[in-house]
């Protein structure tokens, strides 16, 4: 802010005049510097004839300086110019245009959609949107790289099936503005499916993580007691400011107008749930923040705890859900289910994949 300083002029003025050892002082000038009319000792001598004079009472007397005090003319001020537009942000990398609406949802895990928001996400593909989704953690479940692996796969297959066509998935690597890469893969007939992998290490059911990754996890780096999280490929280190201005930069660049996560840290529903999913949530719901995205575009699936909920889903959406979560878990020798009523039969499986329960930020948090 430009601070403006007018400065005033002051006049200064010296008024009067006074007898002194009976010299007349006829007047001073303005700025006090004294003037005499009179005769002194060393310009006349008196004659002893002559009585000196007297000098009169009105002579003896101040006389008064009429001359005005100047005022300082009013100065204007300086106009102040206009602070500079703010440059738009840098395109990014995986700026991605759609010409339909976008859902992105961003998990921890390679399952969590299908289990957790599903058929909300069967719905986005029928009505023709452009769908993204991000996976977090390399969902490893500290069995390493080539069961991870596995688990892509049976996602990129999973996603085949609820699009309704089968073909195979490009891999682009991209390093987007906040510095991170990631591994974006879409269908090669399809640019409005992308699904993106980060591959940080899984944090196991506890949030201490596993023995083969270090025992570092998501929620330790969101916590604030791990600096940066590594991926579990070798990748470059990420701290949380990274990934959270990554998310933002995403949600931006394909153009988002409704995203669904996990439910965030500290609410409710996030007692019992998986440590990796609240954590997912919470940075998802800073990034957002963080770019001033419509709160009521944003939904919040509930995780574990959906078993303590009636079931709500049956016939064809649950017969698809069912069957779009079957084709994963044939890459998934943990899960493995190979028929719809041997997922359904699968303990804890079957229940979540029975329902689907999601929280708007208004109930999460009715404050504010």
């Amino acid at each position: 802010m430009a601070v403006l300083t007018i400065a005033a002029v002051v006049g200064l003025s010296s008024a009067g005049g006074a007898a002194l050892a009976g010299f007349l002082v006829t007047s001073t000038d303005r700025l006090g510097v004294s003037t005499s009319a009179g005769a002194s000792g060393v310009s006349g001598t008196p004659t002893a004839s002559s009585p000196p004079e007297t000098p009169s009472p009105a002579a003896s007397l101040p006389v008064p300086d009429t001359t005005e005090t100047p005022v300082a003319e009013p100065v204007a001020p300086e106009p102040i110019a206009p602070a500079p537009e703010p440059a738009p942000p840098p395109v990014s990398p995986a700026d991605t245009p759609c010409d339909t609406g976008v859902t992105m949802s961003v998990w921890a895990h390679y399952d969590d959609d299908l289990l957790f928001m599903n058929p909300r996400l069967l719905e986005a593909f029928d009505a023709g949107r452009c769908v993204r989704t991000v996976f977090l953690t390399g969902s490893d479940a500290g069995r390493g790289e080539h069961y991870a692996k596995g688990r892509e796969l049976g996602i990129l297959r999973a996603y085949n099936t609820m699009r309704g066509a089968q073909g195979f998935w490009a891999e682009h690597r991209v390093t987007l503005n906040s510095g991170v890469e990631i591994s974006q893969w879409s269908p090669e007939d399809d640019p409005d499916i992308t699904v993106v992998f980060l591959r940080l290490p899984d944090g196991a059911l506890n949030g201490g993580g596993f023995r083969a990754t270090g025992f570092v996890t998501l929620p330790a780096l969101v916590s604030g007691a791990l600096a940066s999280l590594a991926p579990i490929d070798g990748g470059t280190p990420l701290t949380l400011d990274a990934l959270a201005s990554s998310l933002s930069e995403l949600i931006v660049a394909y153009r988002v107008d409704q995203l669904y996560t996990h439910v965030p840290q500290g609410t409710e529903w996030a007692g019992g749930d998986h440590p990796d999913h609240s954590a997912t949530g919470t940075v998802t719901r800073a990034a957002w923040q963080a770019i001033g995205f419509p709160a009521d575009r944003v939904s919040y699936a509930v995780g574990y705890r959906t078993q303590d909920l009636p079931a709500n889903l049956s016939g064809d959406l649950l017969a698809r859900k069912v069957d779009a979560f079957r084709v994963y878990a044939a890459q998934d020798s943990v899960v493995s289910c190979a028929s719809a009523q041997a997922c359904l039969a699968k303990p804890k499986f079957g229940v979540w994949l029975q329902r689907q329960y999601a929280k708007t930020e208004a109930e999460l948090f009715p404050a504010g």
